[in-house]
């Protein structure tokens, strides 16, 4: 195979753009918030609690150093740069920010090393999720080492000013997200772990589903999750203000993992580490398909890994992944409460701030359970009346009770509108059982036949426009959609779009919705960005299974050159001594263990071979001559394979066909 084309975050759980370069356009500026908007945003701070100033005392509780710099690369590139958040001093929200999500990014600025209790530590603000650091008897034991081994040093090198500095004799993993394992060499050396001097605990499944997540989708997803953080967007008042969970993600840096070398495999597990008795939590299929929970007795200290954050969380994110199981999340969380909420003086996640106080403690797993619960319950009580997604989302105004007064209840990651949704997608799937949507035309198609019904793009655009006059942006963004869809080149219908995805982004609440918006905006005045990339993670590809690589290479695979060229191909590895045979047959490429006797050609390298080639350190023309790629039989079989697979291009258009 001569290369992989993923990105990073194509080859990572988390699928977070970190790793793009950002780029801040010199074309067309975004509008200003409109009358409506801005009438729409002010209106917001009638309808919740400002006044309970209970968050800003948490996030601020316990600070020791406050971090204000900058965490730089190799090559003396800012990755990480608080004071690019400076704007969120001033007190009131601008009227192109909800003051709801003003008020989340004012809190997930606080950027520093915290005491959240004895023995307990937390580096917050250096990345997307927090470093939590416990003070063992004879070291220290690092839960989640942030993204970046970049991020996760400077995080370790805070600590270490502030506090004795003892080695790191463990690292837990709580779940398989990028931002929460990426940074692990910025911590930990690899020497240490194989010499048995460093424990790397993680939830049964943690390698498979590292691996297997989204690589697969890793292109798209990587394409998307540009969007949901933003990461293309200044920061600023008209554009990226937080991402929900955190501030944002790292612009660059170097992305590690070193695999476990302890794995929970039981629900409740208690391991001793560095002197301290940890209980795990076994959560799989709830935020992430491997994840856990952790409880130190000793410290009377509950983690709740991602699993209750202060906000709404996704049941389906929208940069893509697998639907996440509502039901199961809501009762992993009432197991915590039941078996930790009498026994927990405080409660931390990777995400946001802690929360102290048994009562407190009870009273927001209750809620974080009973909202998980309610998009489940209320969701399947709807849809068996009949609704289709577009209406229970419709239907579902607000949370019952006074889950919809609570601010970790408030949907700035996880939305309502979207959760509800991939309820329906988890038990009915994407179609809504009307038959006029089993085959319905593709957008461009559809697009060109709405508008020439509407009258013509000039009906259409005038339509639009008059919709924006009234602040109907929701439906001048789908007319806009509509036309630009066919019409792609019309400039005044960029234009207008663009300025409807703006006013919808300012209105949000939620922070990922507003990236969204703000980057279709951007998009449609300046174009798709276009990058470099950066290097594909050296730990991910080494940590890839011979047989993810061949999933991998059929998914790559282009069924309609590849027909007519039926083959079979034995694949053997040296290093380690694995061998597999690959058939091609109707312009389908699959893969067994074990060699065929009667395949037409045959490759013979080392894996290590395969992750140079994967790495794009060395070519496979070039191994070949070089005696470390071996052919046998009909290699003209073999170019025919190689020359049917797709390079995926990153950056595929979105807000335009």
């Amino acid at each position: 195979m001569p290369r992989f084309t993923l990105s990073p975050r194509g080859l990572l759980a988390c699928l977070i753009t970190a790793c793009l370069a950002q780029s801040v356009y010199a074309a067309d500026a975004p509008v200003a918030a409109s009358a409506q908007t801005a009438a729409s945003n002010s209106a917001v701070l009638q309808q919740l609690p400002f006044s309970d100033r209970t968050d800003f005392e948490s996030a601020g509780k316990g600070l020791i150093a406050p971090f204000k710099g900058q965490v730089k690369d190799a090559a003396g590139k800012v990755i990480w740069d608080v004071q690019a958040y400076d704007f969120l001093l001033k007190d009131q929200a601008p009227d192109s920010v909800n003051p709801s999500l003003w008020r989340l990014a004012q809190l997930s600025a606080h950027a520093g090393l915290f005491e959240v209790s004895p023995r307990l530590y937390q580096v917050r603000g250096l990345d997307l999720a927090n470093m939590t650091i416990i003070e063992g008897d004879d070291g220290l034991i690092i839960i989640d080492p942030l993204t970046m081994a970049e991020t996760a040093k400077a995080a370790l090198d805070l600590y270490y000013r502030n506090r004795p500095r003892k080695p790191v004799v463990a690292v837990i993993y709580s779940h398989t997200h990028v931002d929460h394992f990426g940074g692990v060499r910025g911590v930990i050396d690899e020497a240490d772990v194989k010499a048995g001097k460093v424990k790397v605990f993680a939830p049964t499944g943690f390698m498979e589903h590292v691996m297997s997540e989204n690589v697969f989708a890793g292109n798209a997803m990587s394409r998307r999750a540009q969007y949901q953080f933003g990461s293309l967007l200044p920061r600023g008042e008209r554009g990226q203000v937080d991402a929900g969970l955190g501030k944002s993600t790292p612009s660059g840096g170097t992305i590690t993992l070193i695999p476990p070398t302890d794995l929970i495999e039981k629900e409740l597990e208690t391991r001793t580490i560095a002197g301290l008795d940890v209980e795990f939590q076994l959560t799989p299929g709830t935020e992430a398909p491997a994840e856990m929970n952790l409880y130190l007795p000793q410290l009377r200290a509950l983690c709740m890994a991602e699993n209750a954050t202060q906000m709404m969380h996704n049941i389906l994110t929208p940069r893509g992944a697998q639907v996440r199981d509502a039901k199961a999340w809501a009762q992993y969380l009432d197991s915590s409460l039941a078996r930790y909420g009498d026994k927990s003086d405080v409660l931390f996640a990777q995400h946001n701030w802690p929360t102290w106080g048994g009562e407190r403690i009870r009273t927001f797993l209750a809620d974080q359970r009973d909202m998980y619960a309610f998009l489940n319950d209320r969701t399947l009580h709807l849809l068996n009346q009949g609704l289709t997604p577009l209406e229970v989302a419709d239907a579902i105004k607000k949370l019952p009770g006074t889950l919809d007064q609570k601010w970790y209840t408030r949907g700035y990651y996880g939305s309502l509108s979207f959760n509800v949704r991939a309820v329906y997608q988890r038990y009915l799937g994407f179609y809504d059982g009307n038959p006029a949507n089993l085959n319905p035309l593709p957008p461009v198609e559809t697009a060109k036949r709405s508008v020439e019904a509407m009258g013509g793009g000039a009906a259409v655009l005038e339509k639009m426009r008059a919709a924006m006059a009234k602040g109907d942006y929701r439906w001048a963004a789908q007319l806009g959609n509509q036309l630009l869809f066919s019409e792609p080149d019309n400039g005044d219908a960029r234009k207008a779009q663009a300025e409807s995805l703006e006013q919808l982004g300012y209105q949000s609440e939620n922070a990922t919705w507003r990236n969204m918006y703000l980057t279709g905006a951007m998009e449609l005045r300046n174009g798709v960005p276009q990058h470099a990339g950066t290097s594909v993670s050296v730990d991910m590809v080494r940590a890839m299974t011979p047989e993810m690589f061949f999933d991998f290479l059929a998914i790559r695979l282009d069924s309609d050159k590849a027909v007519g060229h039926d083959m079979t191909v034995n694949w053997s590895f040296e290093e380690p001594n694995r061998d597999f045979n690959l058939t091609l047959r109707n312009g389908v490429l699959t893969h067994r263990t074990g060699l065929n006797p009667e395949a037409d050609a045959g490759v013979s390298m080392s894996k290590a071979t395969l992750e140079q080639i994967s790495l794009k350190q060395l070519d496979f023309p070039t191994a070949i001559q070089k005696g470390l790629v071996k052919l046998q039989g009909n290699g003209k079989k073999l170019g025919e394979l190689m020359g049917s697979l797709d390079t995926f291009g990153p950056q595929f258009n979105i807000v335009t066909p």
